[in-house]
């Protein structure tokens, strides 16, 4: 289910926001875990495991940190919790997302030696399993630095890991950014109508700049050589060029909109990349939250 589709927009989103404010203040974490995992079920109902199977091992790794600090235990002991942890975040977005092109290349080299091959059937990818593992990374990373604290509610940690605005496309939301969110947010009128007009505005990049571009695009890369001429071709590139950023932007935009529908405020991701003067500085405005993740939590 897409932010784009009739399906969310004239029935699943409605919905889930008069459940949402329906709902005493007390549940509405629970009310929103649960719209949350009904969004990830209602495409990947099989791989609904896998998400419940890293709220959980994160919970045990972030507590297991956090005890182990408190309790003065060796420098050794915490890095062996942290690093156990992390293994299994990889191991799982590993699994899914390149097990078959491990097993190509592994078969690729049996082949030269007359080694049987492995058998492995297409695995079909987890919605948002990237965007799900660097958050539930960066949690037990923030637990082991100690800018944040582990989170004994297993259903706040859930919502953290699950919550279904940025599942898609991001930004990926960092725990130390929003875990005062999670417990304690407010809402207001004001709030709430920001963030339908984000919403509309990512909305309109998508359905109205990004859509139409992509249908520019294809239709250049699908002619043949001898129909492509260099005015063609360069259509093409910058049909193409804009409607990844448009696309990328437009999903974020309509993220950060619904966050603050539900009272959440999210950072920006996208500051206008193509105004950008080096390479470095595009890499700066282009899907900030991702190329921050990878140097705070990766570099």
């Amino acid at each position: 289910m897409v932010f784009s589709s009739p399906i969310f927009l004239f029935g699943f989103l409605p919905l889930a926001l008069l459940f949402y404010y329906s709902s005493p203040s007390a549940i509405k974490n629970i009310t929103l875990l649960s719209i949350s995992l009904f969004f990830y079920a209602w495409g990947e109902v099989f791989y609904l495991g896998v998400m419940l199977s890293s709220i959980f091992s994160n919970y045990i790794f972030g507590r297991l940190i956090y005890n182990a600090q408190n309790t003065n235990s060796s420098v050794n002991k915490i890095k062996l919790f942290l690093t156990a942890g992390i293994i299994v975040n990889i191991a799982i977005l590993i699994s899914f997302k390149y097990a078959n092109f491990i097993a190509d290349n592994i078969n690729a080299l049996l082949s030269q030696f007359l080694i049987p091959t492995i058998s492995l059937e297409p695995i079909h990818l987890p919605l948002g399993i990237s965007f799900f593992t660097f958050q539930a990374i960066s949690y037990i990373v923030d637990v082991y630095r100690k800018e944040t604290q582990a989170q004994y509610n297993i259903f706040n940690l859930a919502l953290y890991i699950s919550l279904f605005p940025q599942l898609i496309a991001g930004p990926i939301i960092r725990y130390h950014d929003v875990t005062k969110q999670i417990t304690k947010r407010t809402h207001s009128i004001d709030l709430f109508a920001s963030g339908i007009s984000k919403f509309i505005y990512g909305l309109a990049k998508k359905m109205l700049i990004a859509n139409p571009l992509g249908e520019v695009a294809d239709n250049v890369f699908a002619l043949s050589n001898d129909e492509l001429t260099m005015p063609v071709a360069w259509i093409g590139i910058l049909s193409y060029t804009l409607q990844i950023y448009f696309d990328f932007s437009g999903y974020s935009d309509m993220a950060i909109g619904l966050g603050r529908m539900f009272g959440f405020r999210f950072l920006e991701n996208f500051n206008y990349p193509y105004i950008a003067t080096s390479l470095r500085e595009f890499w700066q405005r282009w899907h900030i939250s991702l190329s921050t993740w990878f140097r705070d939590y990766v570099y």
